[in-house]
């Protein structure tokens, strides 16, 4: 990596995942493919017999250029529906274009309700895949970037959708205008159940393809993020628009398969920063800031607590001090509320034997807490690449590759750090960096209290202009709600 990079773009490294696939390519239902047959007694998705009764591309525009293209198919089948959807995506990242593709199907119940999925993502890096399977109100979800070698068993709160194929059920409902529904549907991203309400707001033609044609316009709500969409009177979806400018229409094949040169793409990391309203010039040496904070207030839940205040708008953050307790997170680690903090996850998998296995080679059983912390920070800082990646943060890769961002830099110290036995979580917000504050993800380490670290700067404690807007991987998604909707103004800034 060159000194150039390391010096102005180190620290631009955006959750981009997490707010793309949820304030973005929700608008393209992110969903599930087929692959490899799944590890499990079921029929293979592939193998399900169904005739397609509709198919239609669509392209991807960002800020009036064309980024990509998504393809859907769906068919009725002996037992319900089977929906099919492939996704292609160019985007600019902190000057690097990177492709990600995303591939869908699903089996659905008559209702439309869920059955079984298969999710992949690809990226330049990366591989993600995730294979669900209801049962009842449970839900299997086998995980992996290659092999779905990881099994976890959820419990569904609700009847459960696919984001793919929504507006179907709803034309087939009847609804009026004004009248809604909320849908509850899993995101096979972070394994957790989300939901979104769609209005039917009345009738609206639109042109598509130079022919004006009738159609329905809905307005759906998720997280408190706005998004429309028009449907034919078939429930197909002929146009849609999301936060920052992207829109997706219906067009031709062959339209749709052109994109716009690479050169002229936006900077995604950029356009979802925000300004600064002052300069900071060695945001390392402050022990205080003082912001004043607008936004929507649902998504800002985990905005107080900690080294952070928030009252009446103002938000006052403290840099902590370490402990200096040789045995600080030894003493705490076997309380019932930091025990969810020590188990390992389908992303973070502090049970590995390469995950243990590094741990063992980085710290000494003699180190006490704070020092085992140390070191595991430092040993990512020097030893994984700093670059963006456009994929689902996964601890075990990011150490088998060597590479990643913020996210991938977070994941993975949290393994280590519960490999080790320090309670770990992620953390994400927005950190300053050259007049502007990007969206960005850290942990915070049980060190007899919580103390931010981050892996990707090599700091612990993490300087004040860390703003923790949310705390958990499984959270991070919250951040959408807030993408173009928030404000920060710096109202005061100390040094020591």
């Amino acid at each position: 990596m060159s000194t150039v990079f390391r010096e102005i773009k180190l620290h631009r490294l955006i959750g981009i995942l997490f707010v793309l696939s949820f304030a973005v390519l929700m608008a393209i239902r992110l969903g599930a493919f087929t692959g490899q047959t799944p590890p499990v007694n079921v029929e293979p998705l592939d193998k399900v017999q169904s005739q397609t009764d509709h198919e239609s591309w669509m392209g991807v525009f960002l800020q009036g250029q064309q980024i990509g293209y998504v393809h859907r198919q769906r068919s009725r089948t002996s037992t319900g529906h089977r929906v099919l959807e492939s996704a292609f995506l160019r985007l600019n990242t902190m000057g690097m274009v990177q492709d990600v593709r995303f591939k869908t199907e699903g089996i659905l119940f008559p209702d439309f309700t869920l059955s079984s999925f298969d999710f992949d993502l690809q990226s330049n890096l990366f591989r993600f895949r995730a294979l669900g399977i209801r049962s009842g109100n449970t839900m299997t979800l086998f995980t992996g970037s290659k092999d779905l070698d990881r099994k976890t068993r959820i419990t569904l709160e609700h009847d459960i959708y696919l984001p793919i194929d929504l507006f179907s059920s709803l034309t087939e409902a009847g609804l009026k205008p004004g009248e809604s529904r909320t849908f509850q549907f899993f995101d096979p991203a972070t394994a957790t159940q989300r939901s979104a309400k769609i209005t039917m707001m009345g009738h609206d033609p639109v042109t598509m393809m130079g022919q004006e044609k009738k159609a329905i316009r809905w307005s759906v709500d998720f997280m408190g993020a706005p998004q429309y969409a028009w449907t034919g009177e078939d429930g197909v979806v002929l146009k849609e628009e999301g936060l920052l400018g992207l829109t997706l229409q219906q067009v031709s094949r062959e339209e749709a398969l052109k994109l716009a040169p690479s050169g002229e793409l936006a900077d995604l990391t950029r356009l979802v920063s925000i300004p600064s309203n002052r300069i900071i010039s060695r945001p390392e040496a402050l022990r205080h800031l003082t912001l004043r904070v607008e936004g929507p207030a649902s998504p800002l839940g985990s905005i107080t607590g900690g080294r952070q205040s928030f009252r009446d708008g103002v938000l006052h953050i403290e840099k902590e001090l370490i402990p200096l307790s040789a045995t600080a997170a030894a003493g705490g680690a076997d309380d019932d509320l930091l025990k969810p903090y020590l188990v390992p996850t389908y992303i973070i998998q502090a049970d590995h034997p390469e995950i243990r296995k590094k741990v063992r080679d980085i710290v000494s059983v003699k180190d006490d807490a704070a020092t085992k912390a140390r070191k595991l920070v430092d040993w990512i800082y020097r030893n994984i690449e700093k670059r963006p990646v456009l994929s689902i943060p996964n601890a075990l890769e990011t150490l088998r590759l060597k590479k990643g961002d913020c996210n991938e830099h977070a994941v993975l110290l949290a393994a280590l750090a519960r490999a080790a036995g320090i309670p770990a979580q992620v953390e994400a917000g927005l950190v300053y960096q050259k007049g502007q504050f990007y969206y960005h993800a850290w942990n915070v380490l049980f060190l007899g209290q919580w103390i931010t670290a981050d892996a990707t700067m090599g700091q612990m404690p993490a300087d004040v202009t860390h703003v923790r807007l949310i705390r958990g991987t499984d959270q991070q998604v919250d951040l959408a709600g807030l993408i173009g909707r928030i404000k920060l103004e710096i109202v005061d800034d100390k040094g020591d």
